[in-house]
């Protein structure tokens, strides 16, 4: 029997705000004013100021973690956190602001039963040991005390012998090793840094805070992509008032020691992990991506944990690190239209995100077809901004899609009028488009290659709309091999903006042109999240469907072909 417990200890009352969809902080709520800015969450609009919010869990951006820690330390936090399910994400936010700023909120995990009690009533008030709501009062489990089974190296940097950031790393480590019920801690080969995006002043806080201690890294540590364009980002008028924070942001990460890659695709990098390999990344892409295609083995680290970890090589053995927990949780079966093109790939990511939320999925149906790289890539991200699971299996395809389902597995289906829905859902945009963004995440060079040859192909010996920017966010490494092929060249000719760095997930205006009225994209990610990131409404399609809008300004409204009856 799952019984309710306290996660993280706390006192207070506030009205309640329920859900029962996840919500992923980053992309979805704005740290300055609590606001819900996901326009396709059911709370859309609502403020969680002062609010005990109460869903099943989180999904999402890595990085909700950081929003989280804002919005408590400038005093726009929500009262308290209760969840169904298990959730990291937001935990360790919580966690980060009681450990290292002495501003606790309540974080609580109750049972299912407890769980819909609470979810349906206006108000509560959280103490030790208790939840008492509109109709009674509940008992809730004091935080539980797991031995963990740490080495004689683990104890030392407890104790502080690597110094205080390490000291600092380990406590926090531990905490959540506790939490996830973890018995022992694993070595990690390789970490991704998620962090350094500034996605809030509270990224910057925890960075100054972690190299005043002296923190470095001791494994190889990658970074993500950053909210500047590091080297050019004056030059192109971003605001010094963002432009200086960012950059800082960046730079104290690569003083502790993270290699400045940049790129929230770090799968394209040489330094990609094999199968099996034990690592630890953060950016929920990048980690659905190594556990299902590479068939790597990293949990869907939060931001602030990935550089814990990568202080010590060490993190909690628990979820995916565990081959019984990479087995499927849902097999859904999709009814697949014929003659799909790359849009098709994107969608049903989404949609299984949709369709399990909170556990892996084996998908069926779809190997008549076989996806590209580039293919995987783009569902891998689309998965991830609907679910929470850190991985999933696709049936003939990813390499443990063979292995047994767990136990508890059900079965769930994805119909043609599913993916119609969901297309519709995607498509809120107008039919005249003057930005078209590619690389979300970062492109890799076959797609850089793919928009060059398409927009040359499209255009002949015309030229294409002014007024359409056409921009495409890449890795260092892609552009530079971009670069040496001659692609660079050829989009540069098509009027095409690449930049470094950034991601249209941490694009801010003027980068972002500022007179963009609706965009384009090839990214179900960035479908999803784009209307509340930039405030304009989005159309998302095939990239021959970008191209087009990049050459005319207008996309035609509908359904592609193998959507149509």
């Amino acid at each position: 029997m799952v019984q309710s417990q306290t996660i993280l200890s706390g006192q207070v009352s506030g009205p309640l705000i329920a859900t029962d969809e996840a919500l992923s902080f980053w992309g979805g709520v704005d740290p300055t004013t609590a606001q819900i800015i996901d326009i396709h969450h059911p709370l859309h609009g609502v403020c969680l100021t002062g609010a005990i919010l109460v869903m099943p869990t989180s999904r999402g951006s890595c990085t909700g973690s950081g929003v989280l820690l804002e919005m408590i330390l400038n005093g726009r936090g929500p009262g308290a956190l209760i969840f169904r399910e298990s959730e990291d994400v937001l935990t360790l936010g919580a966690l980060i602001a009681a450990e290292m700023f002495e501003t606790p909120i309540p974080v609580l995990r109750l049972s299912p039963d407890a769980y819909e009690t609470i979810a349906a009533s206006s108000s509560a008030i959280i103490g030790p040991g208790f939840v008492k709501h509109d109709t009674g009062t509940l008992a809730v489990s004091p935080p539980e005390i797991i031995e963990l089974e740490l080495t004689d190296e683990d104890e030392a940097m407890l104790a502080g012998l690597g110094g205080m950031a390490v000291s600092q790393s380990m406590r926090i480590i531990c905490r959540m090793a506790a939490q996830q019920g973890a018995k022992r801690l694993v070595d990690v080969t390789q970490a991704h840094i998620d962090g350094c995006i500034y996605a809030s002043p509270a990224n910057l806080t925890f960075a100054d805070r972690m190299a005043d201690m002296g923190a470095k890294v001791r494994i190889p540590t990658t970074m993500n992509a950053i909210s500047v364009d590091h080297s050019n980002w004056r030059a192109q008028g971003v605001p010094a008032t963002f432009g200086d924070p960012a950059a800082r942001l960046a730079d104290a990460y690569v003083t502790m020691g993270c290699q400045p890659t940049f790129t929230c695709s770090p799968y394209l990098l040489d330094t990609a992990p094999q199968r099996g390999d034990s690592i630890a990344w953060a950016e929920s892409n990048a980690v659905i991506f190594a556990n299902t295609v590479l068939g790597a083995r990293t949990a869907k680290h939060p931001d602030f944990l990935d550089l814990c970890i990568a202080l010590t090589g060490r993190a909690p053995e628990s979820g995916v690190y565990l081959s019984i927990h990479r087995r499927a949780q849902r097999v859904i079966d999709i009814e697949m239209p014929d003659n799909v093109d790359d849009a098709f790939w994107p969608l049903i990511g989404y949609l299984a995100g949709k369709t399990s939320p909170d556990r892996i999925p084996l998908l069926r149906g779809i190997n008549k077809v076989r996806p590209s790289r580039d293919d995987m890539k783009a569902l891998c991200a689309a998965f991830g901004t609907t679910s929470a699971a850190p991985m999933l299996h696709i049936e003939g395809i990813t390499p443990e899609s063979d292995e047994p389902l767990a136990e508890n597995a059900d079965h769930s289906v994805v119909s043609r009028a599913e993916l119609v829905q969901a297309w519709t859902q995607l498509n809120s945009g107008p039919r005249e488009i003057d930005l078209v963004a590619i690389g979300s995440p970062h492109a890799s060079l076959q797609e850089c290659r793919n928009l060059a040859q398409g927009l040359k192909a499209r255009l002949g010996t015309s030229s294409r709309r002014p007024d359409v920017s056409v921009i495409v966010t890449a890795g260092q490494k892609v552009i530079e091999d971009a670069k040496a092929d001659g692609t660079i060249a050829l989009l540069k000719d098509a009027g095409v903006l690449i930049y470094p760095d950034l991601c249209w997930c941490s694009i801010s205006e003027p980068v972002f042109p500022s007179k963009a009225r609706a965009l384009m994209t090839n990214s179900g990610k960035y479908a999803h999240y784009g209307p509340g990131l930039s405030g304009r409404p989005v159309r998302f399609g095939s990239l021959s469907q970008c191209i087009e809008a990049a050459v005319t300004g207008h996309i035609e409204p509908g359904l592609p072909t193998w959507l149509q009856d």
